[in-house]
C-alpha cells in the first residue's frame, strides 16, 4: 500500500522536486499551496502523514498544525523549517508536530522521517497504547483522547507530546520510568534534542500538577521517573 503525503508548500520549485521525487518513489503525494480549508482536504484524502512548511502565506504551519491536531490526534505531522531556534522548534512541537527538517533537506532525510513516522504512527494504531477514556488523578480528571486535564471548573487544553507523556506516565503510575525507554515511546528516539524537550513538557506537566494534592512527578537522578498518584 503506497504511503499517502499531505503536502502543503507554496514554493513551486521545491514543490516539484520534492512531489516528482516522492511520487517515482511510490509515495501518493497531494500538494496543496496553502492550507486552505486543510480539515476538508484531509478528510477527503485521508493521508498517512501531513508534510507542513512553517513558513506559508496567510495561515503558518503551525497553526495549521494546531488545527489538524485538534480534530487528528494521532496522524504524523512532520514540519519543513528555515527557523534553527530551540523555542522555534519547541512551538512546532507544542503545535502538534511528530517530527521536523530544518531546510535545505535532502530526499533521502525526508524519505526516512516520512516512513519512520507512519511506522511509528502504525505501531501506535495496532498497539492502541491502551489508552483509557479517562484517569482519575487526585482531584484531577485526564481524558487523553479529549486532549484535556480538568482540575476543578478548570480546563487545560494539552499538547499531543503532553497527552503521550502524561499517558505513559499514568499506564505507569508508580513504576520506575526508565528516561531513555519514555522518549523512544513518545518520541522514536532518544537523541540529545529530543531529550531537552522532554525536560520542557516535565516542567510544564509540573507545573499542572501543582494545584493537586497527592500527585507527584518524581525525578530518580540518572534513571528516570516515577509518577505518584495518592490512592
Amino acid at each position: 500500500m503506497k504511503i499517502k503525503v499531505l503536502y502543503i508548500e507554496d514554493e513551486p520549485h521545491i514543490a516539484r522536486i520534492v512531489c516528482d521525487t516522492l511520487t517515482l518513489k511510490d509515495y501518493e503525494v497531494l500538494h496543496k499551496k496553502d492550507g486552505t480549508r486543510i480539515l476538508d482536504v484531509i478528510a477527503q484524502f485521508q493521508p498517512h502523514i501531513c508534510v507542513l512548511d512553517v513558513m506559508l502565506p496567510h495561515i503558518d504551519g503551525f497553526s495549521l498544525g494546531s488545527s489538524i491536531r485538534s480534530v487528528h490526534p494521532h496522524i504524523p505531522i512532520l514540519f519543513l523549517t528555515a527557523k534553527s531556534q530551540t523555542q522555534d522548534l519547541l512551538d512546532g512541537f507544542s503545535a502538534g508536530g511528530t517530527d521536523y527538517i530544518k531546510k535545505p533537506f535532502s530526499m533521502e532525510e525526508l524519505m526516512v522521517r516520512i516512513n519512520n513516522q507512519v511506522q511509528l504512527s502504525n505501531a501506535k494504531s495496532t498497539i492502541q497504547r491502551i489508552v483509557q477514556n479517562e484517569y482519575m488523578l487526585g482531584d484531577a480528571l485526564f481524558l487523553p483522547n479529549r486532549l484535556v486535564l480538568e482540575i476543578g471548573d478548570q480546563k487545560i487544553k494539552l499538547s499531543h507530546k503532553e497527552v503521550e507523556i502524561l499517558n505513559h506516565f499514568c499506564q505507569h503510575q508508580h513504576q520506575i520510568i526508565n528516561r531513555r525507554a519514555l522518549l523512544q515511546a513518545v518520541w522514536g528516539d532518544d537523541s540529545f534534542f529530543n531529550s531537552r524537550n522532554l525536560d520542557v513538557y516535565i516542567r510544564k506537566l509540573r507545573s499542572y500538577f501543582e494545584q493537586i494534592q497527592g500527585v507527584e512527578i518524581i525525578t530518580l537522578k540518572g534513571i528516570g521517573y516515577q509518577f505518584i498518584v495518592a490512592k
